[in-house]
């Protein structure tokens, strides 16, 4: 994790709870559009989101904290937020609020990932 995140950031880290580590890295993957490298650590296999210059975050199997009313969390789909919902929707997502407005925070769609969790794709435009 680099010094930017722990300085310049709220949030620094996310870990997202998934049922199948393949079928979520291939979700987050295609809809983030980045790599996501699955790793082991001792016997704890995880999906890590790649975040060289960003905030960082992981896929963990943890089907039993998966949630659909929890902790909102934004991801960056600035510049291609259409298409992110569209490549959501075909990798297993469903649409809870399509893309809209949040005043001059810009655009959000809230959604559920392959796995049943809550999570909202944000950006600061509408392509």
């Amino acid at each position: 994790m680099s010094d930017f995140n722990s300085t310049h950031n709220r949030a620094v880290w996310f870990d997202v709870p998934v049922a199948d580590l393949d079928r979520a890295a291939e979700f987050y993957s295609a809809v983030l559009a980045i790599a996501v490298h699955k790793e082991q650590f001792g016997t704890t296999s995880f999906g890590v989101l790649a975040h060289a210059d960003g905030n960082g975050g992981c896929l963990v199997l943890k089907p039993e904290e998966i949630s659909a009313v929890g902790i909102l969390v934004y991801f960056n789909a600035n510049g291609r937020i259409r298409d992110a919902v569209d490549i959501a929707e075909r990798h297993g997502g469903k649409i809870l609020q399509p893309v809209h407005p949040i005043g001059p925070h810009g655009f959000r769609a809230v959604l559920l990932d392959s796995e049943g969790n809550r999570i909202a794709l944000h950006s600061t435009t509408d392509p």
